[in-house]
C-alpha cells in the first residue's frame, strides 16, 4: 500500500506500476498500470502523472480495480515545480492532440483514450470501465462515453476550452450521443470542482447540465475546503482551489475532499462491482 501523502517535493518513482508501452491507432503511449478487477483509466492533470495523481491512482487500485494510467504530457512522476509546468502548459495549449482553446468541439486525444479503453476492458473484463480525467484531461472522461465499454465518467475540474468558461470541450453532435446512451443505459456522469476555481467555471457546469439534461451530477466543494499549501505549481500557476482529488486533496478523515474520492470510488464500485 503506497496511497499516504506524498513526501514534499520528492519526486514518484511509480515502481508499483507495470510501465507498458501501448500502441493503438498507430500511437504508442507509456501508461502505468497496477491492480486488479474491472478497469478503470486515470487521467492526469496539468502538469502530467504527478505524486499526488499516482496517490489517487493507488487509491483506487486498492479499492479493487486495475488502474491504466497514461502518460499524455509531462516527465512521469515529478513533482509539480512552478517553472518547468508553466513551460509543460505552455506547450500543451498549443498541442493539436488536445486544442484546448477549441468549444465545441473533443480532442483528437480521446479517440486513442477510447481505444485503450476498448483494450482494457479486453484485459481486465467486467462490466465495463470506468474513466476519471482531471483539469486539461477533466473532460475527456464524457468524449470516452462515445466507447460503449466506458461505464462511470468521473469529470475533476474540466478546464477546457481555456478561454471560453462558459464551453464545453465536445462536438454538439458527440453530446447528443452521449446524452441519448446515459438516457438509454440509466447511467450518469460525476462532476466535481471547487467554488471560485477561475479555470473550471460555475458557467461551465451549467453548459454541461444543459447539454446533458439530470443525467449530469455536479458537485461544488467550497473554496475553504482545498488544502493551502499545494505544490508549487498549483499555488504559483492555478492560483487557488482547483485539484479537488490530488494537489488539493486535504488527506483527513472529515475533509469535504476525501467525502469526493470515497463518492468517486464507490460510483466506480456501484458501475463496476454490481455483485
Amino acid at each position: 500500500m503506497r496511497a499516504s501523502a506524498p513526501e514534499s517535493t520528492v519526486d514518484d518513482p511509480l515502481d508499483d506500476f507495470e510501465r507498458r508501452s501501448i500502441t493503438l491507432d498507430s500511437v504508442m503511449r507509456p501508461v502505468y498500470v497496477a491492480g486488479r478487477g474491472p478497469a478503470v483509466i486515470v487521467m492526469a492533470e496539468m502538469p502530467g502523472i504527478s505524486p499526488h495523481v499516482a496517490r489517487f491512482a493507488r487509491w483506487v487500485r486498492d479499492a479493487g480495480f486495475t488502474v491504466y494510467m497514461p502518460s499524455l504530457f509531462g516527465r512521469d512522476g515529478a513533482y509539480p515545480q512552478a517553472e518547468a509546468g508553466l513551460a509543460l502548459m505552455k506547450r500543451a495549449c498549443v498541442s493539436a492532440e488536445f486544442r484546448a482553446f477549441a468549444a465545441n468541439e473533443s480532442s483528437p486525444v480521446t479517440q486513442w483514450l477510447r481505444a485503450l479503453a476498448r483494450l482494457a476492458h479486453q484485459e481486465c473484463g467486467g462490466p465495463g470501465v470506468g474513466a476519471i480525467g482531471m483539469c486539461f484531461t477533466g473532460n475527456f472522461a464524457l468524449s470516452m462515453m462515445l466507447e460503449p465499454a466506458v461505464l462511470a465518467p468521473v469529470l475533476c475540474q474540466p478546464s477546457l476550452p481555456l478561454e471560453t468558461p462558459g464551453a464545453i470541450q465536445i462536438a454538439p453532435g458527440e453530446a447528443a450521443a452521449v446524452k441519448e446512451r446515459l438516457e438509454r443505459e440509466d447511467l450518469t456522469v460525476l462532476a466535481y470542482r471547487f467554488e471560485g476555481d477561475r479555470y473550471c467555471t460555475a458557467q461551465r457546469f451549467a453548459a454541461y447540465a444543459e447539454a446533458l439534461g439530470p443525467r449530469f451530477l455536479p458537485k461544488v466543494l467550497p473554496a475553504s475546503a482545498a488544502n493551502p499549501k499545494p505544490p508549487p505549481f498549483f499555488e504559483r500557476v492555478v492560483g487557488g482551489a482547483h485539484s479537488v482529488v490530488t494537489a488539493h486533496l486535504i488527506d483527513a478523515a472529515g475533509e469535504p475532499t476525501i467525502a469526493a474520492r470515497d463518492e468517486i470510488l464507490a460510483f466506480f464500485a456501484r458501475r463496476l462491482h454490481p455483485d
